[in-house]
């Protein structure tokens, strides 16, 4: 009898935690945007088991890092944290609803997703037209002060720049850096002021995501250009609006925690956890909604969908290629500016999700040694 009881309690004490890991990684059926905005309902999405970037995972190849692993310290990087877990099922319970909710109408909510930009259909045509001189493109930026403002910031900023002078004016920038790279200033010009936070809780995440965004726009525009031979400015555009969209998920996540606490409800503490949760599933998803209320193409949206947990079972676009590796590479490099990270162990990492050391050579040397803050 006493080893039918003691069996009986192994029983129970393996199956409860069974149970609440099942529970644990249920994950959202609807994540795709939809007109009706329907919301997406995530259920501590989070998950070690699968890669969430949808690239397969390294190959066994020393000092190589799964992507989920890059990622996980990439998130600990920004949230200042020693080590991020997954959250418990009651922290995230108690506030991911509200969150959820919230971001069913973010891309209309001026507080969170800026407006699209007024040039932003003439500017797209004009990048895409070769026949469109340095002199008229320069016209059309400074017909927007705040954008040829960013754009002239951003020009004289370690990341972009490509001498000692300043750059004092959109003509010579257009002169110095050329018709792609003032694409490349442009794009993130537009993005920019959505950074611009101070936070008390987590102050140093938007500077972080913001590395991390112009390195993963770098990354991927050079993918498109060097591996699947697709669209540049687009692959580029597009790290850009993933970087957007994470920024926006977690200023509605501290809105949310803070009305909670406006309100004298228990869980109004940030909680690392169940944000970098809500991130990894609701990211793409957000990015997606902005970049259909701006009315951008449909390969645009097609390669913001690759990028959702629930959808990268299928082969993605071209497109959807260069943003998950421009994404897990901008980590990698973020990762190694901060000293978290070697470049043998980098090369390592992206060698092992499919890259030849060609690739990553030319592309890394881009990425690394040189920042620009958002501030």
């Amino acid at each position: 009898m006493p080893v039918a009881w003691i069996s009986l309690a192994l029983i129970v004490v393996l199956a409860v935690p069974a149970w609440r890991l099942a529970r644990r990684v249920r994950v959202v059926k609807d994540t795709a945007p939809s007109k009706t905005g329907a919301a997406t309902r995530a259920r501590a999405p989070q998950t070690r088991a699968e890669p969430a970037t949808g690239i397969s995972r390294s190959q066994g190849l020393p000092d190589a890092l799964s992507p989920v692993e890059a990622f996980r310290r990439f998130n600990e990087l920004a949230f200042h944290v020693e080590r991020l877990g997954l959250p418990a099922l009651a922290d995230y319970d108690a506030i991911a609803p509200d969150i959820l909710a919230a971001l069913d109408a973010v891309a209309t909510d001026h507080r969170y997703a800026p407006r699209r930009p007024l040039l932003l259909p003439q500017l797209l045509r004009a990048m895409r037209d070769d026949e469109v001189t340095r002199t008229e493109l320069a016209r059309i930026i400074a017909r927007d002060p705040a954008l040829a403002g960013s754009l002239l910031k951003l020009a004289n900023g370690a990341f972009y720049r490509v001498s000692d002078k300043p750059v004092e004016s959109i003509d010579r920038a257009v002169a110095l850096l050329g018709t792609e790279g003032i694409r490349s200033l442009v794009a993130t010009a537009l993005v920019q002021p959505v950074f611009r936070l101070s936070e008390r809780q987590f102050p140093s995440f938007p500077e972080t995501v913001w590395d991390h965004t112009i390195r993963a726009a770098a990354a991927a525009e050079s993918h498109a250009a060097i591996v699947t031979d697709s669209d540049p400015f687009a692959a580029q555009l597009l790290g850009l609006t993933m970087g957007l969209g994470a920024i926006v998920v977690f200023r509605v996540a501290l809105d949310r925690y803070a009305a909670r606490g406006e309100r004298g409800l228990s869980s109004a503490v940030p909680n690392a956890a169940v944000i970098a949760s809500l991130l990894e599933a609701q990211t793409a998803c957000v990015a997606s909604r902005i970049a259909r209320s701006w009315e951008l193409s449909d390969r645009i949206l097609a390669a913001l969908e690759d990028q959702i947990p629930t959808t990268q079972t299928r082969k993605p676009t071209s497109l959807g290629r260069s943003l998950r590796f421009g994404r897990l590479m901008g980590a990698l490099a973020a990762l190694q500016a901060a000293g978290r990270l070697t470049d043998v162990t980098a090369k390592a990492t992206m060698l092992g999700i499919g890259a030849t050391e060609l690739q990553f050579d030319r592309i890394w040397v881009r990425l690394i040694g040189r920042r620009e803050s958002p501030g």
